[in-house]
């Protein structure tokens, strides 16, 4: 069994998320984290009002710019359930202590998460080297961190010899068209954007060669899985009828409603949907997911971390930060 640091912060962001969350069930209600411009099949089902059927009681959807605010969202307690939370954000919040679960996997995806260079520098994955001494624009924390990390790491790029700049993707894009940096890194609405100023070092297959995975999972503080199991189950059996359904027809006419809660147009949206992959329950209960490489990776995923001085330290295993009951719970229903 893994021991979980019990520092006075995290009891006290735990006492609070307790309180939090049985108020908000209480009045009936949950409140669930999720990202704009990143466009799921689960936001048809938002938009339905599925989840408030299937559940029985409202859901509160909360937009939010970076994993790492959502892990600070579920400490607080205004936050019970985060759908599509990076995998990097979610380790960096363990590692520290904060006792939160993965339930299922949100999204799979390695082409719209990436790191794009300035096409003023004329720099490729075969140059890749030049970027040393060059500013690049990172969300701390988060999948593109990792990413970025690995790249620089499979580049032989000093990390040292970088000035890294802290940045959201929108905002990264935004530095980036102006040359306030050389390169910046980011996923979807804000990585699409970074794109119209540059290039990618390398595609997502070739990131996957490398052993640089990316995908989001749908996570929740382990005290209310424990708590609310039933209801973390309904939740997952919504998420995954969503994506069976576009899985099964991916029309015009459903991804309009999905951009349409995404905040995206059309085109944009079925740019980004196109390199996303939605894992079905048996696939993710399967050995390629956390029937056996899930656990393992987030252990890799948290040792690059403290290599690169982003974590003090991580858990010897990540075996207890995977919760597969509701997942199990959900495939029966």
């Amino acid at each position: 069994m893994i021991k979980k640091t019990t520092c006075a912060f995290v009891m006290a962001a735990a006492a609070a998320m307790t309180g939090t969350a049985a108020t908000a069930d209480g009045h009936g209600e949950i409140t669930v984290a999720y990202f704009l411009e990143w466009p799921m099949p689960m936001m048809a089902a938002k938009a339905s009002g599925a989840y408030d059927e299937a559940l029985g009681m409202k859901v509160n959807w909360v937009s939010f710019e970076t994993g790492t605010a959502m892990s600070a969202a579920m400490a607080s307690g205004d936050v019970q359930i985060a759908l599509s939370q990076g995998v990097p954000p979610f380790v960096v919040a363990t590692s520290g202590g904060q006792d939160l679960q993965i339930v299922d996997v949100a999204v799979s995806y390695s082409d719209n998460d990436n790191c794009v260079v300035h096409s003023d520098l004329e720099i490729d994955k075969d140059s890749a080297s030049e970027l040393a001494g060059k500013k690049v624009a990172v969300p701390l924390g988060t999948a593109a961190h990792y990413g970025f990390l690995r790249q620089m790491d499979h580049f032989g790029v000093d990390l040292a010899s970088l000035s890294i700049v802290d940045m959201p993707p929108p905002e990264g894009a935004n530095a980036l068209g102006q040359k306030a940096v050389d390169f910046a890194c980011g996923y979807g609405g804000g990585l699409t954007s970074m794109r119209e100023h540059g290039n990618v070092l390398l595609t997502g297959p070739e990131k996957e060669e490398l052993g640089i995975l990316v995908f989001d999972v749908t996570s929740a503080p382990a005290d209310y899985i424990a708590e609310n199991g039933d209801v973390v189950a309904k939740f997952l059996k919504v998420t995954a009828d969503a994506n069976a359904e576009w899985a099964a027809n991916p029309n015009d006419e459903l991804l309009s409603i999905i951009a349409n809660e995404a905040g995206m147009d059309l085109d944009a949206a079925k740019g980004a949907i196109a390199t996303m992959k939605f894992p079905t329950i048996e696939e993710q209960l399967s050995a390629g997911w956390f029937g056996g490489n899930a656990a393992p990776f987030l252990k890799g995923v948290a040792d690059v971390f403290v290599e690169a001085g982003s974590i003090d330290s991580a858990l010897d295993s990540y075996e207890d930060a995977i919760n597969t009951g509701p997942l199990e719970a959900a495939k029966d229903m």
